[in-house]
């Protein structure tokens, strides 16, 4: 027995390896390849796995370890955010999928109870393949991940009134309603328990735990936690994937949930492969081949069913038509566990044997298809967008108060609502900069308004928004979204718009950075190796190594690994101020310094006084290299100081201080 489980791993694991490095290379989710994988091996075509219940559990793991990291970063304070989502979004898009379900299945000569079954079965969707997805595009505190994490929470929550449900569908009388009250007041034990080990329990203990220093303790105390809640929920009869969630929200709030995140990761995506895998050995291929066009006919009915009614839901929760498109493509599959309500319909003979191989074949497809549907969702989005649709439906029933943006040139705009963009914005406004937002998320753009910052709602694919925000005379533009297929087309936009600004672009892909140059950006900013860059270049800086040999270390980095990562226009000459960095050039304006207005160089006596060398001068678009000991300041002028940092300092604080101005210009004559 365990050579043949050994040898059903292996097996798995040479398909996964092959099917999935062919799918790397051609861009298609490794999890249609697990799927794939799954029909290869299994019953349906050579059906070479020996012990399918062993994987079964393999399968089962891999789904308590996924919705354990789940609860690590989505955490308690952010499910208590989402209540209403989970409640009334959940509420909604059960019953109206359901009922829309119900009734195109009555009208395929089902009984009323079946019809109303099969309407359960198609509500539900797949947290493992949608959450999956989520967390490996960044996306789960998303303002749309948010909606679509809620509504599948709420659908865990009630699988287990379902199955209690499910006799009466069957002709049953049972006494669900002491069951029901039963489940409801367990609900709360687990309520009480989560919350407790959220706020006290666990960040002590974890504490307790890290102080000792020793990784494999570790490690052990955040596996039983998680398995120990899964087994207790499922005990009181819950399903062991949301008492996993559950205990990764235990956690969450601890400061070391990060660490044991990390820890977790590799045995997370190891066994979460058994699960898709498992799922695809489910299929029937001939009864596939056989019904090909009712196969086809109802997924694509089952998608359309549930995107429309999810995407409804979405409008209801206040997301513009763009969040209404991304919830409903996402939601738009039948979900892990339906199966486990089906066997539970077979038992009470609700569902016949022909019905029950109908539904694994739409619910496997339906899911190989949904990687694809999130994939397409925001461009999807962008297309429907230029249809005449109403604007109620664009904007969403709580649209955003437009402001008007005064005109602006040579300024800089960000479009994006992720940190990096927040914080830029941040400094931008520090420095006084002029800059504008785009934002394209509703709540992100309200908060930011709110603070009083300028910020344009809307698509920066749309011309008209670009205009708001006065693209055209912009100097710099940041792009900083995620989406390589979004970032392209706005990059595109932006260029034939504007000509001559200089555009910066968050790159999450490697693969995408030569796209993003050829569209038109000028530097592009990829995030998986600038964090390893940025650390080496701290350790040189640490050892006391000169800038030059330092820029050219992390230039022949770049040469040797990431070549596309440079920017367009790199110079490789160094400076004085890369030899010395005790010196720099800052630019002062003269407007903040009075005693410059009117007077030359040869009066302020910088040299003399303080050390320092004006290199050049700027007057609007003139500038004056080396200015003479005769050149007299004016108002606009913009001036190039050279010199040490506490010289310049000393400058500064001898302007700041008003009492002090006679003592500058006395010494100066």
């Amino acid at each position: 027995m365990e050579l043949a489980i050994l040898t059903d791993i292996v097996i798995i694991f040479a398909f996964s390896t092959a099917v999935n490095y062919l799918f790397t290379k051609i861009r298609i989710p490794t999890i249609i390849g697990y799927l794939l994988t799954g029909i290869v091996v299994g019953p349906s075509l050579l059906s070479i796995i020996q012990s399918p219940h062993e994987i079964e559990f393999m399968a089962e793991i891999g789904i308590i370890l996924l919705m354990f990291t789940i609860g690590l970063e989505f955490s308690l304070n952010h499910l208590i955010k989402i209540r209403n989502i989970v409640f009334f979004g959940g509420f909604i898009q059960l019953v109206f999928t359901a009922g829309v379900t119900a009734l195109f299945a009555h009208m395929y000569n089902m009984s009323w109870g079946s019809a109303v079954f099969v309407g359960f079965l198609t509500a539900l969707s797949s947290t493992a393949l949608v959450l999956k997805i989520l967390q490996e595009r960044g996306e789960l505190t998303s303002n749309y991940g948010r909606t679509v994490v809620g509504i599948l929470i709420f659908q865990d929550i009630i699988l287990i009134p379902l199955i209690l449900f499910t006799p009466m569908l069957g002709g049953q009388t049972a006494d669900v309603g002491m069951k029901l009250i039963g489940m409801g007041s367990k609900t709360l034990f687990m309520g009480a328990l989560v919350y407790l080990g959220n706020r006290w329990i666990m960040p002590r203990v974890l504490h307790l735990i890290a102080l000792t220093k020793n990784q494999e303790l570790f490690l052990m105390s955040i596996l039983l936690v998680c398995l120990a809640v899964a087994l207790l929920t499922s005990e009181l009869g819950m399903s062991l994937a949301f008492g996993a969630f559950l205990g990764g929200l235990m956690i969450s709030r601890s400061e070391y949930s990060q660490d044991a995140f990390s820890h977790l990761i590799p045995f997370k995506d190891t066994f979460t492969s058994f699960f898709f895998v498992s799922i695809g050995m489910l299929l029937d291929l001939s009864f596939v081949i056989d019904n090909i066009g009712l196969v086809l006919a109802t997924v694509l009915l089952v998608i359309a069913i549930k995107m429309v009614v999810a995407g409804g839901t979405a409008f209801l929760l206040g997301h513009t038509f763009r969040g209404t498109v991304v919830v409903g493509l996402a939601m738009a599959q039948i979900g892990e566990f339906s199966f486990i309500l089906a066997k539970t319909g077979q038992t009470y003979q609700i569902l016949t044997d022909y019905y029950y191989q109908l539904f694994l074949s739409v619910t496997i497809v339906s899911m190989a298809a949904s990687p694809f549907l999130i994939m397409i969702s925001k461009p999807a989005a962008n297309i429907l967008l230029k249809l005449p649709i109403p604007d109620i439906l664009v904007k969403g029933i709580f649209p955003l108060k437009e402001i008007e943006v005064p005109a602006m040139q040579n300024h800089i705009v960000l479009i994006g609502k992720d940190s990096r963009s927040l914080n830029l914005s941040r400094m931008a406004s520090q420095m006084k900069l002029p800059y504008v937002s785009i934002i394209f998320d509703a709540a992100a753009a309200r908060a930011r308004q709110m603070k009083g910052e300028m910020v344009v709602y809307g698509d920066a694919m749309n011309e008209p928004i670009l205009h708001k925000a006065y693209i055209e005379f912009a100097e710099i533009v940041v792009v900083s979204i995620g989406d390589a297929i979004t970032a392209i087309g706005v990059i595109e936009k932006v260029r034939s718009l504007n000509k001559h600004a200089y555009i910066m672009v968050r790159s999450k892909h490697v693969s995408d950075i030569e796209d993003l140059y050829e569209m038109g950006a000028d530097q592009v900013i990829p995030e998986e190796f600038k964090t390893a860059i940025e650390m080496f270049e701290r350790i040189l800086k640490k050892l006391l190594i000169p800038k030059g040999e330092i820029e050219s270390a992390i230039s022949h980095i770049r040469d040797d690994n990431y070549g596309i990562f440079r920017e367009k226009e790199e110079n490789s000459t160094f400076t004085l101020t890369d030899e010395i960095p005790d010196i720099e050039i800052v630019a002062l304006k003269a407007s903040n310094y009075p005693l410059f207005l009117g007077s030359s160089l040869k009066d302020l006596q910088l040299r003399k006084d303080f050390g320092l060398t004006v290199v050049a001068a700027k007057r609007g678009e003139k500038i004056f290299e080396n200015p003479g000991s005769g050149f007299i300041f004016e108002t606009d002028d913009v001036v190039y100081v050279l010199g040490k940092h506490e010289k310049i300092a000393l400058l500064s604080a001898h302007f700041d201080k008003p009492d002090e101005d006679k003592y500058l210009v006395s010494s100066s004559v």
